[in-house]
This record gives C-alpha cells, structure tokens and sequence, in this order.
C-alpha cells in the first residue's frame, strides 16, 4: 500500500474517533468507534507495524464488538 493511501486511512480513523464523540446515542458511538479503530488497526499495519497503534486499537476492536452483542442480546 502505498504511503499516501495509509496516511488517508489515518486521516478517516481520526474522523470517525472524534465523530464517535459528538454521538448521543450508545451504541451509534460503539459502531462509529469501532469503525474508527479498524481503520487505525489498517492505518498502523501499512505504515510499517506501528505497535503503540495497532494493540490499542485492535484491543478497543474486542471491546466494541463486546458490548455490542452484549446490548444486542438484552
């Protein structure tokens, strides 16, 4: 991938992380979030396995999904 296109990813990650925040609803800010963290887990591997980004991220991944099937099943 070239560079250009992972700092583009970087950029949507951002985006969607700061949108998650001016969300009101839970689980709107969960799926936001979440698609945020993905792309900051894409952004992180492409841009030559940055670890400070990836597990963060990637663990924030498990958490989101977590609590969304937990809300999904109540």
């Amino acid at each position: 991938m070239s560079p250009e296109l992972a700092s583009y990813i970087g950029y949507a990650a951002s985006f969607f992380i700061v949108l998650s925040f001016a969300l009101k609803n839970l689980t709107k800010i969960r799926i936001v979030n979440l698609v945020g963290c993905i792309c900051f887990v894409t952004y992180g591997i492409f841009s030559g396995m940055l670890w400070p980004v990836i597990i963060p991220n990637a663990i924030l991944c498990f958490v989101q999904i977590y609590y969304l099937m937990k809300t999904k099943k109540d």
